[in-house]
């Protein structure tokens, strides 16, 4: 998949600036600086000016119909652990096995968000006519000063600076649609033993069974009960 690749100094959203300015072909585009970058819901995304990689990719998943558009929250998760892969090398082997992917899709290392994704897709009957996906990945800044409880940078995890441009390459050639679900069900946080999640009626623990298809994510609590869950039916309690 080729992206044509753009890079602006500053803008409100680079999803935003997608939508505004897309083209028929994939298209691609980071800046050093959003004044409005966002999470899911009203969640913001902070980041300081020229120091993390904001970008957003615009494709056109013509052979996803709309029953499976999770398949792109898959693909944009694998891409970027495959991306970020080769600078794991760079830690002790434990340290390396620390990278996995929160369901739906934030990168994870350890039990700190190294990256957050936030999918637009637009439909056209059964298909989708089109996707932005917006990615927020924490390079090289050494101190945040928000109130989001578990940031992480991958300086803070390697030591070392990143090439920004370089390390969105790598996303952009890792980036297909042809998904192995089950390498994404295997990189998942929390893939084995019992942990602590919270639904509308309280909290509990529970293993993860699955991700289906669809995106519901499967657990079993410690009384034998299956529960299934949408996206922010469920959270993790960290």
């Amino acid at each position: 998949m080729e992206f044509k690749v753009i890079h602006i100094d500053e803008t409100a959203s680079t999803n935003q600036w997608l939508r505004e300015h897309a083209e028929e072909g994939d298209m691609a585009v980071w800046t050093d600086f959003q004044t409005a970058g966002r999470g899911c819901g009203t969640n913001t995304w902070e980041s300081e000016r020229g120091r993390n990689l904001l970008f957003s990719m615009l494709t056109h998943p013509t052979a996803v119909p709309a029953t499976r558009q999770f398949r792109i929250s898959m693909a944009a998760s694998l891409a970027i652990v495959d991306a970020l892969t080769p600078y794991m090398n760079k830690v002790r082997a434990q340290d390396h096995e620390c990278l996995s992917i929160k369901w739906p899709n934030d990168i994870y290392w350890a039990d700190r968000k190294l990256c957050g994704i936030l999918i637009e897709c637009q439909l056209s009957g059964s298909q989708i006519r089109d996707c932005i996906i917006g990615v927020g990945l924490n390079v090289n800044q050494e101190v945040f000063l928000s109130d989001a409880p578990n940031p992480v940078s991958l300086r803070q995890i390697i030591g070392q600076a990143t090439d920004r441009e370089t390390l969105l390459l790598k996303v952009l050639e890792a980036f297909t649609l042809d998904v192995d679900a089950e390498r994404y069900r295997h990189l998942l946080y929390r893939r084995e033993g019992w942990h602590c999640y919270r639904d509308g009626h309280g909290t509990f623990e529970a293993e993860l069974v699955t991700v289906e298809d669809d995106g519901h994510l499967v657990l079993r609590d410690r009384e034998g009960a299956y529960r299934r869950y949408a996206f922010k039916e469920v959270s993790f309690v960290i």
